[in-house]
């Protein structure tokens, strides 16, 4: 890393940090004049995401071509990465109702659920490995490895903003919440991301 990698990466939290309080700030209702919520949402994102490209241009030193291939990658392995975590959130509700059912949970269907949250977890690894391997085509080995750790601060930093803003319960639905007599909670650690 460069002397000038904090900065960088303190800008790069800021671009996150823009977009996230400013949509919070987005009402139910429409205010007067204004363009609706969803418009306001999705300019944010837009906007997000092209701020977020220029510090990932400006931090790997990529060219025009560079970019482009980089945009299109990351649309397809982002649909697959979205696909990846709506599964892992229906496996992990589907064993947390089997818990929550005490001695009456199916030992079956748990030891099935369980099988399915490994095989999950080898799916992201796979996926990790594929959007390496195709990132390897166009990036140079220290551009990949600059991008790799870019991308999980963001993502760990966009966890951190929706968890604020009280989006955390979603992302972690059993955090917080009692336990009744006799339920274990699934020790399930979520993947590196």
């Amino acid at each position: 890393m460069t002397r000038h990698t904090p900065k960088l990466l303190g800008a790069f939290f800021l671009a996150a940090t823009f977009a996230m309080p400013l949509s919070a700030q987005v009402a139910p209702g429409r205010a007067a004049g204004g363009p609706p919520p969803t418009e306001r949402r999705a300019e944010l994102e837009r906007q997000f995401r092209q701020r977020t490209a220029e510090i990932v241009r400006r931090q790997l030193k990529l060219d025009d071509n560079q970019m482009a291939q980089l945009q299109t990658t990351n649309q397809e392995f982002d649909r697959q990465r979205m696909a990846l975590v709506a599964d892992e959130r229906q496996t992990r509700q589907a064993l947390r109702a089997e818990l929550l059912a005490g001695d009456a949970a199916n030992q079956q269907k748990v030891g099935t659920l369980l099988d399915q949250m490994l095989k999950l977890q080898r799916r992201r690894i796979d996926l990790q490995e594929n959007e390496q391997r195709e990132l390897g085509k166009f990036l140079t080995p220290v551009q990949r490895a600059k991008y790799f750790g870019l991308q999980a601060q963001l993502r760990k930093k966009m966890t951190e903003l929706r968890n604020q803003q009280g989006g955390g319960a979603a992302q972690q639905p059993m955090q917080g919440r009692p336990l009744r007599p006799g339920v274990v909670r699934p020790m399930v650690r979520r993947p590196f991301r």
